[in-house]
């Protein structure tokens, strides 16, 4: 076994993965605890208890005080998502690219998105709007608010060489994020700008991302008619 001193969290975490993929421990089967595990890893017991955790929060075993903990029966199976930059997605298809800033300005976060965006009631925050285009043609509508005080720099940016969108990928790192896909219905002004009838149905992701617990910003991105989004389980 490796030492006390060389044993990591991530190394155990490793080989109680191979355990439940290789099903020497089979779904639903009791796995030895903390103490047990620490003794035949030469680890402390919290070395373990990360290991453990890191496991149960991908949903691999379910921990029950007094119960014990198991491999679970029916893990979860997520998909895997990322923030895509428009303007690399575009070109990968051979296709040109460019965008417009439609609109910028300062503003007190609208009161209805305060419960997507937590911010505290008056907070102020950066609102965009940009037209991507895909070979001239209208792609994808990005709504935006940014909170300033979460993306150092960002009130410099005037986002005419570079989208909002690929500048905060690469200047606002995040620890956690959500995502809404839905279908709306075009207003006056979307109808124009993609060139539909108002009330056409509209492909539309919204998400927001944070840093701990501070927001950073909250996106709604509106679609052309025939867009695809693909994803990997």
């Amino acid at each position: 076994m490796t030492s006390r001193e060389t044993t990591s969290w991530l190394q155990i975490r490793d080989e109680l993965l191979r355990r439940v993929r290789e099903r020497v421990w089979e779904p639903g089967a009791l796995i030895p605890g903390e103490v047990e595990l620490a003794e035949e890893f030469g680890c402390a017991r919290t070395t373990v208890n990360r290991a453990l955790r890191e496991l149960a929060e991908a949903g691999l075993i379910t921990r029950r005080r007094r119960a014990g903990t198991r491999v679970s029966i029916n893990p979860p199976h997520k998909a895997t998502l990322t923030i895509p930059i428009i303007r690399e997605d575009v070109e990968a298809r051979g296709a040109s690219y460019r965008h417009a800033i439609l609109h910028r300005d300062t503003r007190l976060l609208p009161a209805h998105l305060g419960g997507a965006f937590h911010l505290p009631e008056g907070t102020q925050v950066l609102y965009t709007v940009t037209m991507h285009y895909e070979n001239d043609r209208p792609y994808i509508h990005e709504e935006r608010y940014t909170h300033f005080a979460a993306v150092p720099g960002l009130e410099e940016q005037d986002f005419a060489q570079i989208s909002a969108n690929e500048w905060l990928v690469q200047n606002a790192p995040f620890t956690g994020g959500d995502m809404a896909f839905f279908a709306i219905t075009a207003t006056e002004d979307l109808a124009r700008c993609f060139d539909v009838a108002p009330g056409a149905a509209l492909f539309t992701v919204e998400r927001s991302t944070w840093n701990d617990q501070a927001p950073i910003t909250l996106a709604r991105m509106t679609h052309a008619p025939g867009y695809r989004m693909r994803m990997s389980l």
